[in-house]
Order: C-alpha cells, then sequence, then structure tokens
C-alpha cells in the first residue's frame, strides 16, 4: 500500500468538493476516463478533466497510459494520504486541512446513514459483521500513537490478502479523540 503525507501545495490542491470525489472514485473504482467520472459524479467532462490535471499536478493521480486522444485513464497515485495540521504555518494550507477535515466527516456521516437505510437488505452475515463499536481508554498522546499504528497495521494485513468469493469492499475508519473535546486551561 502507498501512502504519502501531503505537503502544503498538495493539500491545499486537493481541498475543492469535486477534486476529493474524483479521488476517492478512482480510489474505490480503480481506473477511469474523465467522461467516466463525469457521469458518476454528474458534472461535465471539461470541469473534470480540469480538476483531474490539477490533481496530477501535486501527484496524487496519473495518467495510467491506457486509453487514447481524449479518452486517457487516471489512476489513483496512491492508495492513501494524510496530513497533520501541526505540520503546516501556511494559512492556506491550515485552512484547507480544516476544510478536508470537515468534509472526510461529512463523508463518513453520509455513507453511515446509507448503511442504515439499505441494511436489512443486506445478507445476516453481513448485517452481523458491518458494525461499530467504541471503548474509553485512558492514554496519553504516545500511547494513543502507538495504538493508531497497531490498528493501522491490522488493517493493511487484511488489505493484502486476496479477495475471496462473497467479497466486497469494507470502508474501515479509525479515528481517535478525546472523549469529552474542550480547550484545555
Amino acid at each position: 500500500m502507498e501512502h504519502i503525507r501531503l505537503g502544503s501545495r498538495a493539500l491545499r490542491v486537493l481541498a475543492h468538493p469535486l477534486r476529493v470525489r474524483l479521488l476517492s472514485q478512482l480510489r474505490l473504482h480503480g481506473p477511469a476516463t474523465a467522461t467516466v467520472l463525469a457521469r458518476r459524479l454528474d458534472t461535465n467532462t471539461g470541469a473534470t478533466s480540469y480538476h483531474l490535471r490539477k490533481l496530477a499536478e501535486v501527484e496524487l493521480v496519473v495518467e495510467t497510459g491506457e486509453g487514447t486522444g481524449k479518452q486517457r485513464f487516471w489512476a489513483a497515485a496512491q492508495d492513501a494520504h494524510s496530513w497533520r495540521e501541526v505540520d503546516y504555518e501556511d494559512p492556506d494550507a491550515r485552512a484547507a486541512a480544516s476544510w478536508l477535515n470537515q468534509e472526510y466527516w461529512q463523508q463518513f456521516v453520509e455513507r453511515a446513514v446509507r448503511w442504515q437505510q439499505v441494511r436489512e437488505s443486506w445478507p445476516v452475515p453481513w448485517q452481523e459483521a458491518a458494525g461499530m463499536s467504541d471503548v474509553i481508554l485512558d492514554l496519553d498522546a504516545a500511547q494513543l500513537t502507538e495504538l493508531m499504528a497497531e490498528l493501522y497495521e491490522v488493517a493493511l494485513r487484511y488489505r493484502d490478502r486476496a479477495p475471496v468469493e462473497g467479497s466486497r469492499q469494507v470502508l474501515l475508519n479509525l479515528f481517535a479523540m478525546p472523549a469529552e473535546p474542550r480547550s484545555l486551561p
């Protein structure tokens, strides 16, 4: 799995509603043309092509070399990306990071709501397997960093397994935050 930490420019470029959706589509469904992506995302091909080129400038997407003329295929350049807001002194990058955090939280909530709406139409084993839970732990920042790294490693082991009959893409969200977020005195 290729993972990158976004630089300031890449973060600012990605912080756009269509660009976030384009990158998600390519990661979820694999390479596609601007025409196919425009149809999936209910936008026009010109805008899609423009934003794919912007993502390519910061190496978040790449042309695959397949297709001809205007029907070129694009792919996500990495499987995952991350950022730490504390890494950016640039106020525009910090604003982009804040916007991206809110956008990804909104996508998470929308996906969870959609799952709840269709859950009963899925086979019972899937209904039982797909769930959520919370655990309240007393940790310091170093312990939390260690825990998140271990959980990420476990997720990568499962990701690297070959698909089996009946498998589906599963979105696993790992997040941790203080149980009662508030400003510290």
